[in-house]
């Protein structure tokens, strides 16, 4: 390979990395925006924790375990290649990944990926869990049950084995994240205020709207690098294809989310609306390379439908998500990834049966591990804060700061 074309290649996914990181501000805004003044800088202090502890972890472990080198007959469930990390000999050189990038941009990218999961939960639980816990939790879930199921099928386990297809991880990142989310958000209870008498769904309006607004934005240019990057290389054609199927899907959520929430509301809900532009995001992610503009476009629609469905579906379940992660996360996730079977170049029903076998069984076990790791921690040190912490705030109680002492905290 040309060291001109290596070296464009190796750019690009650092850019990409850069861009994934970036993410992170845009869930940060997102989450603070969307919930109460007095719980912020308790939201921005798991974002902090989250990416800091996901990349030493990554670094530790987890990128051993997420590609572990599977051998030849190997059932492809579990491997680890050892702890921390080590360049191979050809890893700097075009010889490594095709000459799509170094060694360390390949974990530095991957590193970016393995946080967003532990993120997800961090939206769906805000203003009531115990900071101590959801760190426990974050340690394990995105040390270990992370990167099990990412070698599934990036680290050329059994699901990549039987033909299973997840792009940039509307499965692999977005629905791992949101089952432990339903399990979280089951396990914890609502926020005080969140239902009335009679069980019907009172809103709790966030406190900076024009911030979440801020953070969709961000999310959305950062999705340039989760999908873009997710090409592996600076490859022309697949990648401009690929962001402008990502780009026409959010666009197509946003709409779908807008139109459906207008006609059963009656009202222009603007974090509708965003929660949709996430919605076609998640949902164009699994096969964002195999699809036409047209078919991304129908992809984001629906997934957009599905948002303003999603969240009503949780709200009669009595379940209380203050960002609506599990709807855009979760429900879009699967969307995506049984889209795959439905649109695009690998669609039939022997890949659509393939990717919802894939749905259920990382579903399962990702179920599994949530009610395991967070069963625990209720049973040994609780996952709630007390009424009147959660009612003055977390900020104060939990951290003993104020994010806006200038402000009347509310």
């Amino acid at each position: 390979m040309d060291a001109g074309l290596f070296t464009a290649n190796n750019v690009w996914m650092m850019l990409a990395t850069a861009l994934v990181f970036f993410m992170h501000t845009g869930f940060a805004f997102l989450e603070i925006g969307l919930t109460r003044q007095k719980n912020t800088i308790n939201i921005l202090f798991k974002n902090i924790f989250i990416i800091t502890g996901g990349l030493l972890l990554y670094y530790a472990w987890g990128f051993n375990m997420m590609y572990p080198g599977f051998e030849e007959g190997s059932s492809g469930i579990f491997g680890f290649a050892g702890f921390g990390i080590a360049a191979p000999e050809n890893g700097m050189t075009p010889e490594y990944a095709d000459g799509g990038y170094t060694w360390w941009t390949d974990f530095l990218f991957q590193g970016m990926f393995a946080a967003t999961a532990a993120t997800i939960v961090s939206g769906a639980v805000a203003e009531r869990i115990k900071i101590g816990a959801f760190m426990i939790f974050t340690v394990i879930y995105v040390g270990l049950v992370y990167p099990i199921v990412g070698a599934w099928k990036w680290g050329g386990g059994f699901l990549d084995s039987w033909g299973f297809y997840d792009f940039a991880g509307s499965t692999l990142v977005h629905s791992v994240g949101g089952w432990a989310a339903l399990v979280a958000i089951f396990l914890l209870g609502s926020r005080i205020g969140k239902f009335d008498e009679n069980g019907k769904p009172k809103a709790i309006p966030g406190h900076n709207i024009p911030l979440a607004t801020a953070g969709v934005l961000i999310l959305w240019l950062g999705w340039f690098g989760f999908n873009g990057g997710s090409v592996l290389s600076a490859d022309p054609e697949l990648t401009s294809l690929v962001l402008v199927t990502t780009s026409l899907a959010a666009a197509a959520g946003g709409f779908g989310a807008f139109i459906l929430s207008t006609i059963l509301y009656k009202n222009l809900d603007l974090t509708m609306f965003l929660n949709g532009i996430l919605g076609g995001l998640v949902g164009i992610t699994a096969g964002a390379d195999l699809m036409s503009p047209n078919e991304a476009i129908m992809i984001g629609f629906l997934a957009g439908l599905i948002i303003v469905l999603g969240v009503a579906l949780v709200d009669k379940l009595k379940l209380d998500d203050p960002v609506g992660a599990v709807a855009v996360h979760l429900i879009c996730g699967i969307w995506g990834t049984l889209a795959v079977g439905i649109f695009g170049a690998k669609a039939g029903g022997e890949q659509f049966m393939t990717q919802l076998y894939g749905v259920l069984i990382v579903g399962v076990f990702c179920v599994v591990c949530s009610f395991a790791i967070l069963g625990t921690l209720k049973a040994v040190m609780g996952l709630r804060v007390s009424k009147e912490e959660e009612i003055e705030g977390l900020d104060i109680h939990e951290h003993g700061m104020d994010a806006y002492p200038d402000f009347i905290n509310d």
